[in-house]
């Protein structure tokens, strides 16, 4: 019973319709938004405007060749029958999501950090410490620098004075995985030093998480890939949107788990469902990894932010010390098995790159890549 519940979405707390007012408001919400929200969330802002101005779709459907008006004739049209009433409210809670995710940044970098990064947007405010990874141009895919970043962003949270941490991806990805570029820099040691080298990295950023010191939390924002997927067996909660999927390609490139998943997965999830995706690559929705354990709950995407948010500032309430030291007895009971597992990962996937399978698997995927 209770997986049937999990795996429902979190239900708005909104019943009527939003006023006239309120719908004008966010209409010059809208106008303040400093980052392109993407295509997919544009097209959506669009149709719940007509829906909400004009009542369901009622203009002829335009050439094939008019991509344009075409997507935007789809997406209005996809609307069916939802009442000018319900579009308002959604067009009010999708703005008001929109303006939120970029507010913890905005707001927040007077009092932040004052560690400037380059991949990353890093602020303090509420008790909270924001990691908000920042290349939407390319999904959020880890580079070399964004891990080294990444390790430096979280060991100082770890000894900053907020009482939570957050993670969260910037645009309509959480993180799209590895950036693969990062196997085609070839220092002049050749790929043997480039695989050991990649390999102490990915040791030295698990480990952070293994004994990061505070509540870790995730805020799952869209998709979710490879590394970014694996890891969250080691955050203590993950939130995430329903368009959000979990995604662990890792036979399909030649690889091998990484993040402890091998060992937090089929305990989390149980072996058969574990081996689903850690080997044969099963993506999961948003509300199936609720449903086995990997995400804690599943939110409406119109209303992801402000409902999460509102959430975590009453968590960063409660008393720091106390938070801090639970947490530590939870983990402290498996915390050297985990840098054991870290350790083994580690060693098996630096085998895995340096085998002609995986080469080969990424240069597949390259070649691929080049003809789109």
């Amino acid at each position: 019973a209770s997986k049937a519940v999990c795996a429902q979405l979190h239900s708005s707390a909104a019943v009527m319709g939003a006023s006239v007012e309120e719908f004008n408001a966010a209409k010059e919400k809208l106008g303040t938004l400093k980052k392109d929200p993407g295509n997919e969330v544009k097209l959506k802002v669009y149709a719940l405007f007509k829906q909400a101005t004009q009542g369901p779709c009622n203009t002829s459907k335009p050439s094939m060749l008019d991509f344009v008006n075409k997507a935007k004739w789809d997406a209005w049209k996809s609307l069916g029958s939802v009442s000018q009433e319900e579009a308002r409210q959604q067009y009010v809670d999708l703005i008001s999501s929109l303006v939120g995710t970029e507010a913890p940044a905005v707001a927040a970098q007077p009092t932040g950090s004052t560690k400037g990064f380059q991949t990353l947007l890093v602020s303090t405010e509420d008790n909270i410490t924001t990691i908000r990874l920042n290349r939407p141009e390319k999904k959020n895919a880890i580079t070399v620098e964004m891990y080294n970043e990444l390790i430096e962003a979280l060991d100082l949270a770890g000894k900053d004075d907020s009482v939570i941490t957050v993670i969260t991806g910037s645009g309509d990805y959480y993180c799209s995985g590895n950036d693969l570029n990062n196997f085609t820099k070839i220092p002049e040691g050749g790929v043997e030093k480039l695989a050991k080298e990649s390999g102490e990295l990915l040791r030295r950023y698990v480990k952070v998480y293994i004994d990061f010191p505070k509540p870790l939390i995730g805020v799952i924002n869209g998709p979710a890939v490879g590394v970014s997927v694996t890891l969250l067996g080691l955050f203590d909660v993950v939130y995430a949107t329903e368009k959000a999927t979990f995604h662990t390609p890792f036979s399909q490139l030649g690889q091998s788990p990484e993040g402890c998943s091998s060992y937090l997965f089929p305990k989390i999830m149980g072996a058969a469902k574990a081996s689903e995706m850690l080997l044969f690559n099963k993506k999961l929705t948003a509300a199936q990894a609720c449903e086995v354990g990997l995400v804690t709950e599943v939110f409406p995407e119109s209303s992801f932010q402000s409902e999460v948010w509102t959430r975590l500032k009453a968590y960063a309430k409660l008393p720091r010390n106390s938070l801090a030291l639970s947490k530590q007895l939870i983990r402290v009971v498996e915390k050297e098995k985990l840098h054991a597992v870290n350790d083994a990962e580690v060693e098996r996937l630096v085998e895995r790159w340096l085998s002609d399978e995986c080469m080969q698997a990424i240069m597949s995927f390259f070649q691929a890549k080049s003809k789109l």
